[in-house]
């Protein structure tokens, strides 16, 4: 069976702004399913944002229970991932799910996975998904050698990714929240 490959999502923080985009592709295989999915998600009236990749049905999942973890830790988002990560991996039927998810908020940007990581970014950017490592790389420049808006520098590097990865496009969503630091 070929294997699903869905999305590019890009998260910077940068300056007092943070930025989550995501580009709107699903394919199977060698088909595209859909050009303009969108895999950008608020929780808590929007003052989280989580961008995901893999598999939509498991991401769903995740994003439920990513949810309830933030009503039992009101206002810790890094606690809240933790224990997220920690069910995903100890779980027997979570740790089937197959995604990834980045969860931003006003002082927060984590990579959350299924093998129990939370980890934060250095340097505030974060890629998941078959482009995410190029989307990485021209933020990176981006945000180094632009004035570029952080929003802006989201959607020009996911564009970017859009036109080296064939799993990539171009239909970007982009969603932005100020910072508290």
């Amino acid at each position: 069976m070929p294997k699903s490959h869905s999305t590019t999502i890009l998260s910077v923080r940068h300056g007092d702004r943070v930025a989550i985009g995501g580009d709107g592709q699903v394919t199977h295989g060698d088909t595209i399913l859909k050009s303009d999915t969108r895999k950008i998600r608020p929780l808590l009236d929007g003052q989280v944002l989580v961008g995901f990749a893999g598999s939509t049905a498991d991401a769903f999942a995740l994003l439920e229970r990513f949810e309830s973890k933030l009503k039992d830790f009101p206002g810790n988002i890094p606690r809240a991932a933790t224990e997220l990560a920690r069910d995903w991996r100890t779980d027997r039927v979570l740790r089937r799910l197959e995604a990834m998810m980045i969860v931003i908020g006003e002082t927060d940007s984590l990579l959350v996975t299924g093998n129990g990581d939370v980890v934060q970014p250095a340097d505030g950017i974060l890629g998941i998904g078959s482009g995410g490592q190029f989307a990485v790389a021209a933020a990176r420049a981006l945000v180094a050698h632009s004035d570029l808006e952080t929003a802006e520098i989201v959607r020009t590097a996911l564009g970017i990714a859009s036109e080296i990865d064939v799993y990539t496009n171009d239909s970007i969503v982009v969603e932005e929240l100020a910072c508290g630091n």
